[in-house]
């Protein structure tokens, strides 16, 4: 289990302190893939930053950048490649972040993943752990619908502290009709796994890497108000 040994406005203070409006750090992308700049677009809620890779198995190098009250971590987002592997592509988008991730196929074998999905986001917290040798994720429940203040704050303070360690999320969402992020089937609610791997303090906003692609979405900007109230109750991994 990690110990949080630097306190949130601690942290941010150090991340402010680095920050230069409009820097980014760049890294290549892999031969063939496409790669994408968050820094070309804006943080607002509702934003699209990568939209129209819909084929399953589809591939983007998205390059990891920081302004003054943004920052957001280098992934290998894939599209989920069956309908049911949104927790194995969840999984394999936040460990892009740090190392060579296994194939979804693997990563739906270690997770237990069956056609009827992945059950419980503790499972995702196994195998994060599991593939990066060590013990950094922790399971956070999210109970309460709408969640109480507490749940609210952790969930923000997790975010800032994980992608200021180069620490993408995972989350477990359940997503009704009149509460859905960009592109979702209006009619139906949504039981899914996305990766959180970036925020904005200013906009209070999260960076969303949604391996479903509904509606060919696949990396966008959510309020964090949204994201808080699509978890409960279920959990994410931090």
């Amino acid at each position: 289990m990690r110990k949080r040994l630097v306190s949130l406005t601690a942290a941010a203070a150090v991340v402010g302190a680095l920050l230069l409006p409009g820097t980014a750090a760049h890294a290549s992308s892999a031969p063939g893939i496409p790669a994408v700049s968050v820094l070309a677009h804006g943080t607002k809620a509702g934003t699209a930053v990568v939209s129209g890779y819909d084929r399953p198995g589809s591939r983007l190098s998205v390059y990891s950048g920081r302004t003054r009250s943004a920052h957001w971590l280098q992934i290998d987002y894939q599209v989920q490649e069956t309908g049911y592997w949104c927790g194995p592509a969840a999984t394999r988008i936040a460990l892009s972040a740090r190392t060579a991730p296994p194939a979804q196929g693997e990563l739906a074998r270690q997770l237990g993943t069956t056609e009827a999905g992945t059950d419980h986001i503790g499972q995702v917290t196994g195998v994060l752990n599991a593939n990066l040798g060590g013990g950094w994720y922790e399971t956070k429940e999210m109970p309460n619908d709408p969640p109480t203040q507490a749940q609210r704050d952790l969930l923000w303070s997790d975010i800032v502290f994980d992608i200021d360690r180069n620490y993408p999320l995972v989350a477990n969402i359940v997503a009704p009709p009149g509460n859905q992020p960009p592109g979702y089937p209006s009619d139906q609610t949504i039981y899914h796994y996305f990766t959180v791997f970036g925020y904005d303090e200013v906009d209070r906003t999260v960076l969303i890497a949604d391996p479903a692609s509904f509606g060919g979405n696949q990396i966008y900007w959510i309020s964090f108000d949204q994201l808080a109230t699509l978890i409960p109750p279920k959990g994410y991994s931090a």
